[in-house]
C-alpha cells in the first residue's frame, strides 16, 4: 500500500509541475500498478544478500571477507534454529561458559596455556591493551603505529585501553635496545603489531618476538602481540611471510590476538591465545561482556576450527586455503567454462594472464597468478557493464582491465562461474 501511494504522489507532482508546458496528463493504470509492484518489491528485498565474487580477492573486505566452510555454515544453521548449550553445561545441568565450546581447540592449534575469543581482533587488541595495561605505560614501536581499514588505529586503541603509549624506535629500525631503554617503573606491557596491510622494504629492522618476550621476562611486564591474519596451519607455503601465532605463543606472550575470519577462515572473531595468568585477567576485565561472541559466530568458528586441526583437511575444506591453494588445472577448466559460456551466446571473451590477491588487509605482496576469462565491453563500456552486473540477481562483482572485464575463477566455484558467465550475457544482450 506504501509503494502505491508513493508511486500515485511521485505522479501527482510530475503532472502539477508540466501542467503549464502542454504536456499529457494521460497515466496508464497499469504502468502505475508496475512502478508500485516493483517499488514493493525492492522495499521487501533484503540489503544485505549474497553476491559471486569474480575479483580474484579472496578476502574481500566489502565482501565479506571469508567464506566459511560447509560444516560451519551446518553449525550456524543448527544451533541459530532454536535452543542450544551456548551457555549450559548438561553434565552439571547448571550454567557454563560460552567459551568451553572453542577454549579448548585454540589452544590445541596454538599450543597456549589459555584461549579467549571476543568478537574481533580489534576487539582482542583493546581488552588485552586494558586488563594487562590499562594505568601504565605500553611500548609500542613507532614503525608498528599502524591504521588498518575503517580508521582503527594502535594509537587510540591503546588510549581507549586508559594506558599511556610510549613510542620507540624509528619508521623502519626498531631494535630490542629501543623498547630496554624505554621500560620504566610505569611500563605494564610491550605491545607488537603486525603492518597486515603494508610493508616496508629495504633499510629496515625489527625485534623478534623472542627478543621482546625475554626482555619481558626480564622486566617482569606482559607481551602482547596483535599477529593480525590468524596463520596457525602448518606448512602452507602461501603464509611464510605471516607471523606465526604457534610461534608467538612459544616465545612467551602473554596474549597474542588474531583474526576469525581471515586466513583462519572462518566467521568474524578475535581470538586470543596466551598464558593462562594473562587471560584470566581478560576474561575478568568488564569489556570482556562487552566484546563477547555471539552463538552463530561461536557454532562456525568451533566447526572450523576442528577442520584446522588436520592440515589435508583444512586446505580441501576451508574454502579461503582451499582458493589460497587452487590447482591451476582447476582454474583454467573454470576459466574455459566461461569462456564457452560467453562464446555460445556470442560475446567475445577469451583467457588470459592476472594475479589475484589475498585481501583482508593480509598478504599484500602476494601475487596469485593464474587464468582469469576477459569479457569485451564493445558498445556497452566497461563501467556500464560492470554497474548492471551489480544489478543483477544475484549480483556479479568484477574487476576492470584495460577496458574489458576480468572474471576471476578463483573466487568463484562452477556453479558460480556459470551464473557470472548467464550474468554478463544476459546484460550484455540488454545492449
Amino acid at each position: 500500500m506504501e509503494s502505491a501511494r508513493t508511486v500515485i504522489d511521485a505522479r501527482r507532482a510530475e503532472l502539477v509541475a508540466t501542467a503549464g508546458d502542454g504536456a499529457s496528463g494521460a497515466t496508464d493504470a497499469a504502468e502505475l500498478e508496475a512502478d508500485a509492484r516493483a517499488l514493493g518489491a525492492a522495499a521487501a528485498a533484503p540489503s544485505l544478500r549474497p553476491v559471486l565474487n569474480a575479483t580474484g580477492v579472496i578476502l574481500h573486505t566489502n565482501l565479506g571477507r571469508a567464506p566459511l566452510a560447509r560444516p560451519a555454515l551446518e553449525a550456524a544453521v543448527a544451533v541459530g534454529a532454536g535452543y542450544s548449550t551456548l551457555e549450559y553445561d548438561l553434565a552439571r545441568g547448571a550454567r557454563g561458559s560460552r567459551q568451553e565450546h572453542v577454549e579448548g581447540l585454540v589452544r590445541e592449534l596454538t599450543g597456549a596455556e589459555g584461549a579467549l575469543v571476543v568478537n574481533n581482533c580489534a576487539a582482542a587488541v583493546l581488552l588485552a591493551a586494558s586488563a594487562l595495561g590499562g594505568g601504565g605505560e605500553i611500548v609500542v614501536s613507532r614503525g608498528q603505529l599502524v591504521e588498518i581499514g575503517g580508521s582503527f588505529r594502535v594509537p587510540e586503541v591503546v588510549e581507549a585501553s586508559g594506558a599511556r603509549l610510549v613510542e620507540v624506535g624509528t619508521t623502519n629500525r626498531t631494535r630490542a635496545s629501543d623498547y630496554a631503554r624505554a621500560v620504566g617503573p610505569e611500563t605494564a606491557a610491550i605491545l607488537r603489531v603486525h603492518p597486515s596491510n603494508f610493508r616496508t622494504v629495504g633499510f629496515v629492522e625489527e625485534a623478534s618476538i623472542e627478543e621482546l618476550c625475554e626482555l619481558g621476562r626480564t622486566a617482569g611486564l606482559a607481551v602482547i602481540d596483535d599477529a593480525g591474519s590468524g596463520a596457525v596451519v602448518e606448512g602452507v607455503a602461501e603464509l611464510a611471510d605471516e607471523p606465526s601465532v604457534r610461534r608467538s605463543v612459544a616465545a612467551g606472550c602473554a596474549v597474542v590476538c588474531f583474526s576469525g575470519d581471515k586466513l583462519l577462515g572462518g566467521p568474524q572473531a578475535g581470538l586470543m591465545a596466551g598464558t593462562a595468568a594473562a587471560l584470566e585477567r581478560c576474561r575478568r576485565h568488564p569489556l570482556a561482556r562487552a566484546l563477547r561472541i555471539d552463538k552463530l559466530s561461536l557454532a562456525g568458528l568451533e566447526a572450523t576450527l576442528r577442520l584446522l586441526r588436520d592440515p589435508a583437511t583444512a586446505t580441501r575444506e576451508v574454502p579461503v586455503l582451499a582458493m589460497l591453494r587452487a590447482d591451476e588445472t582447476e582454474l583454467e577448466a573454470r576459466a574455459r567454462r566461461m569462456q564457452a559460456a560467453l562464446g555460445g551466446a556470442g560475446i567475445a571473451a577469451g583467457v588470459e594472464r592476472s594475479s589475484a590477491k589475498m585481501g583482508g588487509g593480509t598478504l599484500p605482496l602476494l601475487e596469485l597468478e593464474g587464468p582469469v576469462c576477459a569479457v569485451s565491453a564493445e558498445g556497452v563500456g566497461v563501467d556500464e557493464l560492470a554497474a548492471r552486473l551489480r544489478m543483477t540477481s544475484p549480483p556479479v562483482i568484477a574487476r576492470a582491465a584495460e577496458g574489458r572485464l576480468l572474471l576471476d575463477p578463483r573466487t568463484l566455484d562452477d556453479e558460480g562461474a556459470d551464473l557470472a558467465a548467464a550474468a554478463v550475457a544476459a546484460a550484455l544482450r540488454e545492449a
